[in-house]
C-alpha cells in the first residue's frame, strides 16, 4: 500500500470517527456515570466491535448486507432495538449524590465492554459502509490481503485513540455533573439521544 493512499485512507477515518454516533454516545455515557474506570472497558468493546464490522465486511458479509433485504433488515431492527433499550435503561437511571458518584464500587467493566461492543458491531450502516469505503483506497495493481490488514489496524488504532478521548473528556466534565439535576438531565439527554439514534437506525435505508 503507497503511502499516499494510506494517508488519504488515515485522514478520511479519522473525520469519519471523530463524528459522534451511537458508539461515541454509550462512550460518553458510561464515562460521565462511571469515571475513568468505564475507559478501559468501553474503549476495549469499541476495538472488538470495530474489528469486528470490518473484519465481515473483508470477509463478504458487506457484500450480503448490500444484496439481502432479510438480513439487513434483521441487524438493522436487532441494533436499533438495543439502543433503544439502552437508551431506556439510561433515561431511567436513579441519579446518586456526590458521595455516591465518587463510589463505584459496583461497577462491571466487562457489561460495558459488552454494551459497547454490541452498539458497535450490531450496526449494520457500518458494516456497508466499510464496503463502500475500504476499496476506495485499494491499489488493486498490488496484493489486496496485505492493504486490507494494513487499512484494518489503521482504523482500529484511530478508533481505540478516538473513543479514549471521549471517554476521558467526558470523564473529567463528570466533576461539573454530581448535583442530582444535572445527573438527571445529562442521563435524559443521553438515553433521547440513544434511543434518537436506535430510531435513526430504523429509518435509514440500503443504499441502492
Amino acid at each position: 500500500m503507497s503511502a499516499d493512499l494510506w494517508l488519504a485512507f488515515a485522514a478520511a477515518s479519522a473525520i469519519m470517527l471523530m463524528i459522534p454516533g451511537p458508539t461515541v454516545l454509550i462512550v460518553v455515557s458510561y464515562a460521565l456515570g462511571h469515571g475513568r474506570k468505564s475507559a478501559m472497558a468501553t474503549v476495549a468493546g469499541v476495538a472488538l466491535g470495530d474489528f469486528t464490522a470490518m473484519t465481515a465486511s473483508m470477509l463478504g458479509l458487506g457484500v450480503l448486507l448490500s444484496t439481502s433485504a432479510a438480513l439487513f433488515t434483521l441487524l438493522k431492527w436487532a441494533g436499533a432495538a438495543y439502543l433503544l433499550y439502552l437508551g431506556i435503561k439510561l433515561w431511567r437511571a436513579p441519579v446518586r449524590d456526590a458521595e455516591a458518584v465518587a463510589d463505584d464500587s459496583d461497577v462491571k467493566p466487562w457489561r460495558m465492554m459488552l454494551h459497547t461492543y454490541a452498539v458497535t458491531a450490531l450496526n449494520p450502516k457500518s458494516i456497508v459502509f466499510f464496503v463502500a469505503f475500504l476499496p476506495q483506497f485499494l491499489d488493486t495493481g498490488r496484493p489486496l490481503a496485505g492493504q486490507m490488514v494494513v487499512m484494518e489496524a489503521t482504523f482500529l488504532v484511530l478508533a481505540t485513540l478516538n473513543a479514549a478521548g471521549y471517554a476521558l473528556l467526558a470523564s473529567a466534565a463528570r466533576r461539573a455533573v454530581r448535583t442530582p439535576s444535572v445527573q438527571r438531565t445529562v442521563n435524559r439527554v443521553g438515553g433521547s439521544l440513544l434511543m434518537g439514534a436506535g430510531l435513526l437506525t430504523v429509518a435509514w435505508k440500503r443504499t441502492a
